[in-house]
């Protein structure tokens, strides 16, 4: 059974840990960010599509414990301006990497469009599996397309 909880600065589901589950996360985000008001198809929406999209492909491919579902987390930073999106896992044993993909490689980007689209971003362990998050300026900042170097780090918490 999913769980659902919704205040007005978090929204929480668990979801199959499936495509099925990683293609509804996404779905979810953009409505939970037009019910808080900020448009689908504008710079915000779209880039947590993205981080969402990765974070939960992540999850439901290298995460995936049978019989385990995966748990996204939509919170509104309202001091700080920001949207933090936390995907969590059930493998804890598995650490993330950047893979030194060829550009003829179909895989292994992931984690490079997080760290290129996130303003921050990173690794939470938890008693059981890990939370892997990313946040975003809700307004002014840095927006999409902006340059900026690409160290493969990841900040840490918890």
């Amino acid at each position: 059974m999913n769980l659902e909880i919704s205040t007005p600065t978090e929204f929480v589901q668990r979801l199959s840990a499936t495509p099925r589950g990683a293609r509804l996360a996404r779905r979810l985000t953009v409505h939970q960010l037009v019910t808080w008001g900020y448009p689908h198809g504008d710079d915000l929406s779209d880039t947590a599509q993205h981080l969402v999209a990765e974070l939960a492909a992540n999850a439901v491919t290298h995460g995936r414990v049978p019989g385990r579902d995966f748990e996204l987390r939509l919170l509104l930073l309202r001091p700080a301006d920001t949207l933090r999106i936390e995907v969590s896992d059930a493998r804890g044993d598995r650490t993330l990497r950047f893979l030194a993909g060829a550009p003829e490689d179909e895989c292994g980007r992931g984690l490079v469009l997080v760290q290129v689209l996130a303003a921050r971003w990173g690794l939470m362990e938890r008693d059981v599996g890990k939370t892997v998050w990313a946040e975003l300026a809700l307004s002014g900042g840095r927006g999409r397309g902006t340059r900026r170097p690409c160290p493969r780090t990841l900040a840490r918490e918890g």
